[in-house]
Protein backbone atom coordinates (compact mmCIF):
# COMPACT_ATOMS: atom_id res chain seq x y z
CA UNK A 1 0.00 0.00 0.00
CA UNK A 2 0.96 2.78 -1.17
CA UNK A 3 2.91 5.97 1.40
CA UNK A 4 0.15 8.34 1.16
CA UNK A 5 -2.71 5.90 1.15
CA UNK A 6 -1.63 4.49 4.45
CA UNK A 7 -1.47 8.54 5.70
CA UNK A 8 -4.96 9.49 4.56
CA UNK A 9 -6.26 5.91 6.33
CA UNK A 10 -4.76 6.30 9.54
CA UNK A 11 -5.57 10.28 10.10
CA UNK A 12 -9.29 8.94 8.92
CA UNK A 13 -8.83 6.81 12.04
CA UNK A 14 -6.75 8.94 14.59
CA UNK A 15 -8.29 12.00 14.21
CA UNK A 16 -11.94 11.01 14.89
CA UNK A 17 -10.87 8.79 17.63
CA UNK A 18 -9.02 11.73 19.17
CA UNK A 19 -11.98 13.59 18.73
CA UNK A 20 -13.90 11.11 20.34
CA UNK A 21 -11.63 10.97 23.22
CA UNK A 22 -11.03 14.28 23.85
CA UNK A 23 -14.52 15.78 23.80
CA UNK A 24 -16.71 12.64 25.26
CA UNK A 25 -15.01 9.81 26.89
CA UNK A 26 -12.08 13.02 28.63
CA UNK A 27 -14.98 15.28 30.57
CA UNK A 28 -16.82 11.71 31.50
CA UNK A 29 -14.18 10.53 32.87
CA UNK A 30 -13.45 13.67 34.73
CA UNK A 31 -16.93 14.00 35.62
CA UNK A 32 -17.19 10.14 37.70
CA UNK A 33 -13.53 11.59 39.15
CA UNK A 34 -15.14 15.34 40.39
CA UNK A 35 -18.12 13.52 41.70
CA UNK A 36 -16.08 11.93 44.48
CA UNK A 37 -14.98 15.56 45.56
CA UNK A 38 -15.96 19.39 46.54
CA UNK A 39 -14.81 21.90 44.31
CA UNK A 40 -15.92 25.60 43.34
CA UNK A 41 -13.89 25.88 40.19
CA UNK A 42 -11.65 28.43 41.84
CA UNK A 43 -8.36 27.38 41.95
CA UNK A 44 -6.17 24.50 40.58
CA UNK A 45 -7.27 20.71 41.03
CA UNK A 46 -5.54 20.51 44.20
CA UNK A 47 -7.98 22.40 45.80
CA UNK A 48 -10.42 19.74 45.28
CA UNK A 49 -11.74 18.39 49.05
CA UNK A 50 -12.23 14.30 48.35
CA UNK A 51 -15.66 13.78 50.00
CA UNK A 52 -15.88 9.60 49.10
CA UNK A 53 -19.83 8.76 47.91
CA UNK A 54 -20.84 11.64 50.35
CA UNK A 55 -22.06 14.00 47.24
CA UNK A 56 -24.14 10.74 45.74
CA UNK A 57 -25.58 10.59 49.58
CA UNK A 58 -26.70 13.87 50.04
CA UNK A 59 -28.22 13.95 46.23
CA UNK A 60 -30.23 10.80 47.37
CA UNK A 61 -30.90 12.13 50.82
CA UNK A 62 -31.19 15.79 51.16
CA UNK A 63 -31.10 17.56 48.05
CA UNK A 64 -34.94 18.96 47.41
CA UNK A 65 -35.19 19.13 43.91
CA UNK A 66 -33.85 15.08 43.19
CA UNK A 67 -36.66 13.15 43.57
CA UNK A 68 -38.85 15.43 41.88
CA UNK A 69 -36.31 15.78 39.08
CA UNK A 70 -36.53 12.27 38.88
CA UNK A 71 -40.09 11.16 38.88
CA UNK A 72 -40.27 14.10 35.92
CA UNK A 73 -37.78 12.35 33.54
CA UNK A 74 -40.09 9.48 34.55
CA UNK A 75 -43.05 11.47 33.23
CA UNK A 76 -41.52 12.66 30.45
CA UNK A 77 -40.65 9.24 29.31
CA UNK A 78 -43.55 7.75 29.53
CA UNK A 79 -44.93 10.89 27.82
CA UNK A 80 -43.11 10.52 25.15
CA UNK A 81 -43.17 6.22 24.76
CA UNK A 82 -47.13 6.81 25.07
CA UNK A 83 -48.17 9.67 23.06
CA UNK A 84 -45.72 10.43 20.44
CA UNK A 85 -44.24 7.34 19.84
CA UNK A 86 -48.08 5.81 19.59
CA UNK A 87 -48.93 8.93 17.04
CA UNK A 88 -45.28 8.88 14.87
CA UNK A 89 -46.19 5.03 14.39
CA UNK A 90 -50.25 6.09 13.45
CA UNK A 91 -49.17 8.82 11.11
CA UNK A 92 -46.03 6.58 9.54
CA UNK A 93 -48.42 3.53 8.64
CA UNK A 94 -50.99 6.15 7.19
CA UNK A 95 -48.36 7.60 5.08
CA UNK A 96 -46.84 4.46 3.96
CA UNK A 97 -50.18 3.85 1.81
CA UNK A 98 -48.84 6.70 -0.88
CA UNK A 99 -51.54 8.57 -0.52
CA UNK A 100 -52.43 11.99 -1.88
CA UNK A 101 -49.80 14.34 -1.09
CA UNK A 102 -47.89 12.04 1.14
CA UNK A 103 -44.40 13.95 0.46
CA UNK A 104 -46.03 17.41 2.00
CA UNK A 105 -47.24 15.62 5.01
CA UNK A 106 -44.24 14.21 5.82
CA UNK A 107 -42.25 17.48 4.98
CA UNK A 108 -45.08 18.82 7.37
CA UNK A 109 -44.97 16.15 10.57
CA UNK A 110 -40.79 16.27 10.28
CA UNK A 111 -40.52 20.24 10.14
CA UNK A 112 -40.23 20.42 13.53
CA UNK A 113 -37.32 18.27 13.95
CA UNK A 114 -35.15 20.31 12.46
CA UNK A 115 -35.74 22.87 15.20
CA UNK A 116 -33.53 23.14 18.04
CA UNK A 117 -35.93 22.79 21.15
CA UNK A 118 -34.58 26.12 22.61
CA UNK A 119 -36.87 27.53 19.19
CA UNK A 120 -39.54 25.14 19.86
CA UNK A 121 -39.99 26.96 23.60
CA UNK A 122 -40.25 30.17 22.40
CA UNK A 123 -42.53 28.97 19.49
CA UNK A 124 -45.38 27.47 21.95
CA UNK A 125 -44.95 30.65 23.92
CA UNK A 126 -47.02 31.95 20.99
CA UNK A 127 -49.69 29.97 22.03
CA UNK A 128 -48.88 29.45 26.28
CA UNK A 129 -48.89 33.27 26.70
CA UNK A 130 -51.02 34.47 29.16
CA UNK A 131 -52.20 38.14 27.53
CA UNK A 132 -51.47 37.42 24.15
CA UNK A 133 -51.37 33.33 23.71
CA UNK A 134 -53.82 31.26 21.38
CA UNK A 135 -54.37 29.07 24.17
CA UNK A 136 -55.80 31.83 26.41
CA UNK A 137 -57.62 33.31 23.73
CA UNK A 138 -59.48 30.51 22.83
CA UNK A 139 -60.55 29.53 25.76
CA UNK A 140 -61.39 32.65 27.15
CA UNK A 141 -58.71 32.08 29.86
CA UNK A 142 -55.45 33.97 31.55
CA UNK A 143 -53.88 30.88 32.30
CA UNK A 144 -50.25 30.81 32.51
CA UNK A 145 -49.42 27.84 31.40
CA UNK A 146 -45.37 27.93 31.50
CA UNK A 147 -45.59 29.87 34.82
CA UNK A 148 -48.29 27.64 36.97
CA UNK A 149 -46.19 24.78 38.49
CA UNK A 150 -49.41 22.58 38.43
CA UNK A 151 -49.14 22.19 34.67
CA UNK A 152 -46.48 23.68 32.88
CA UNK A 153 -44.54 20.23 33.01
CA UNK A 154 -47.23 19.31 30.64
CA UNK A 155 -47.38 21.95 28.89
CA UNK A 156 -43.62 21.74 28.05
CA UNK A 157 -44.08 17.57 27.51
CA UNK A 158 -46.82 18.70 24.75
CA UNK A 159 -44.40 20.87 22.98
CA UNK A 160 -41.56 18.17 22.95
CA UNK A 161 -44.25 16.07 21.77
CA UNK A 162 -44.81 18.23 18.95
CA UNK A 163 -41.07 18.06 18.01
CA UNK A 164 -40.51 13.97 18.82
CA UNK A 165 -43.47 12.68 16.92
CA UNK A 166 -42.10 13.48 13.38
CA UNK A 167 -39.12 11.65 14.42
CA UNK A 168 -40.49 8.59 15.67
CA UNK A 169 -42.44 8.93 11.87
CA UNK A 170 -39.75 9.08 10.05
CA UNK A 171 -37.96 5.81 11.64
CA UNK A 172 -41.21 3.85 11.18
CA UNK A 173 -41.68 4.97 7.86
CA UNK A 174 -38.12 3.77 6.58
CA UNK A 175 -38.55 0.79 8.68
CA UNK A 176 -42.26 -0.09 6.71
CA UNK A 177 -40.70 0.81 3.40
CA UNK A 178 -38.07 -2.12 4.07
CA UNK A 179 -40.70 -4.65 4.83
CA UNK A 180 -40.76 -7.21 2.27
CA UNK A 181 -44.38 -6.68 0.34
CA UNK A 182 -44.33 -10.88 0.37
CA UNK A 183 -45.36 -10.80 3.84
CA UNK A 184 -48.49 -8.49 3.19
CA UNK A 185 -49.65 -10.41 0.73
CA UNK A 186 -49.41 -14.19 2.02
CA UNK A 187 -51.78 -12.29 5.07
CA UNK A 188 -53.88 -10.72 2.88
CA UNK A 189 -54.24 -14.52 1.78
CA UNK A 190 -54.66 -16.10 4.93
CA UNK A 191 -57.82 -13.45 5.37
CA UNK A 192 -56.09 -11.64 8.05
CA UNK A 193 -57.52 -7.82 8.21
CA UNK A 194 -54.69 -4.79 7.81
CA UNK A 195 -54.87 -3.96 12.01
CA UNK A 196 -54.23 -7.96 12.27
CA UNK A 197 -51.29 -7.78 9.83
CA UNK A 198 -49.73 -5.16 11.01
CA UNK A 199 -49.49 -5.99 14.65
CA UNK A 200 -48.76 -10.21 14.05
CA UNK A 201 -46.58 -9.75 11.10
CA UNK A 202 -45.45 -6.29 9.87
CA UNK A 203 -44.68 -4.82 13.73
CA UNK A 204 -42.88 -7.61 14.97
CA UNK A 205 -40.36 -7.59 12.09
CA UNK A 206 -39.75 -4.36 12.66
CA UNK A 207 -38.21 -5.21 15.68
CA UNK A 208 -34.81 -3.51 15.09
CA UNK A 209 -36.70 -0.24 14.92
CA UNK A 210 -38.42 -0.75 17.66
CA UNK A 211 -35.38 -1.11 20.17
CA UNK A 212 -33.64 2.22 18.03
CA UNK A 213 -36.77 3.92 19.09
CA UNK A 214 -36.91 2.52 22.82
CA UNK A 215 -33.24 3.71 23.33
CA UNK A 216 -34.26 7.02 21.85
CA UNK A 217 -37.26 7.91 23.95
CA UNK A 218 -35.24 6.98 26.99
CA UNK A 219 -32.16 9.03 25.90
CA UNK A 220 -34.22 11.87 25.05
CA UNK A 221 -36.32 11.62 28.08
CA UNK A 222 -32.81 11.93 30.57
CA UNK A 223 -31.00 14.67 28.41
CA UNK A 224 -34.17 17.25 28.34
CA UNK A 225 -32.52 20.11 28.68
CA UNK A 226 -33.10 23.07 26.29
CA UNK A 227 -37.11 23.40 26.37
CA UNK A 228 -37.57 23.73 30.44
CA UNK A 229 -34.59 25.67 30.68
CA UNK A 230 -35.74 28.41 28.21
CA UNK A 231 -39.17 28.17 29.77
CA UNK A 232 -37.82 28.70 33.56
CA UNK A 233 -34.85 27.13 33.96
CA UNK A 234 -35.50 23.96 35.55
CA UNK A 235 -37.04 25.74 38.21
CA UNK A 236 -40.85 26.20 39.71
CA UNK A 237 -42.38 22.41 38.76
CA UNK A 238 -39.92 21.84 35.93
CA UNK A 239 -37.34 20.43 37.54
CA UNK A 240 -35.31 17.68 35.54
CA UNK A 241 -32.04 15.83 36.29
CA UNK A 242 -29.98 17.41 33.39
CA UNK A 243 -31.55 21.45 34.64
CA UNK A 244 -29.86 20.77 38.49
CA UNK A 245 -26.31 19.59 36.68
CA UNK A 246 -26.40 22.61 34.96
CA UNK A 247 -27.68 24.81 38.07
CA UNK A 248 -24.81 23.33 40.37
CA UNK A 249 -22.16 23.29 37.34
CA UNK A 250 -22.43 27.09 36.31
CA UNK A 251 -25.36 28.32 38.69
CA UNK A 252 -24.44 30.45 41.32
CA UNK A 253 -23.19 27.35 43.90
CA UNK A 254 -20.75 26.37 41.48
CA UNK A 255 -20.78 23.05 42.71
CA UNK A 256 -18.60 21.00 40.78
CA UNK A 257 -18.31 18.26 42.75
CA UNK A 258 -22.27 17.69 43.25
CA UNK A 259 -23.33 18.92 40.07
CA UNK A 260 -20.78 15.74 38.22
CA UNK A 261 -22.20 13.73 40.79
CA UNK A 262 -26.19 14.23 39.41
CA UNK A 263 -24.28 13.66 35.94
CA UNK A 264 -22.84 10.53 36.76
CA UNK A 265 -26.39 9.27 37.72
CA UNK A 266 -27.83 10.62 34.95
CA UNK A 267 -25.03 9.08 32.53
CA UNK A 268 -25.70 5.35 34.58
CA UNK A 269 -29.39 5.65 33.87
CA UNK A 270 -29.06 6.00 30.30
CA UNK A 271 -26.09 2.90 29.97
CA UNK A 272 -28.02 0.44 31.80
CA UNK A 273 -30.64 0.61 28.41
CA UNK A 274 -28.00 1.59 26.21
CA UNK A 275 -26.09 -1.99 27.27
CA UNK A 276 -29.62 -4.13 27.31
CA UNK A 277 -29.76 -2.60 23.60
CA UNK A 278 -26.50 -3.54 22.62
CA UNK A 279 -26.52 -6.99 24.21
CA UNK A 280 -30.00 -7.56 22.29
CA UNK A 281 -28.24 -6.74 18.75
CA UNK A 282 -24.98 -8.10 19.26
CA UNK A 283 -26.98 -11.69 20.32
CA UNK A 284 -29.26 -11.00 17.10
CA UNK A 285 -25.82 -10.29 15.14
CA UNK A 286 -24.14 -14.00 16.39
CA UNK A 287 -27.66 -15.74 15.86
Amino acid sequence: MPLNDRLVIAAMVLIPAILVLWLVWLPAVASVILSFGNWNGIGGVDRIQWVGWQNYHDAFTIYPPFWPAMRHNLIWLVFLFVGPTILGVFLAVVLDKDMRGSRFYQTAFYLPVVLSLALIGFIWQLFYSRDQGLLNDVLGTQIDWYGDPKINLWAVLVATGWRHTGYIMLLYLAGLKSVDYTLREAAAVDGASETRTFFTVIFPVMRPINLIVLVIVVIESLRAFDLVWVVNKGRNGLEIIAALVSQNVIGEASRYGFGSALAVIMMVISSVFIAIYLRIVFKEDRS
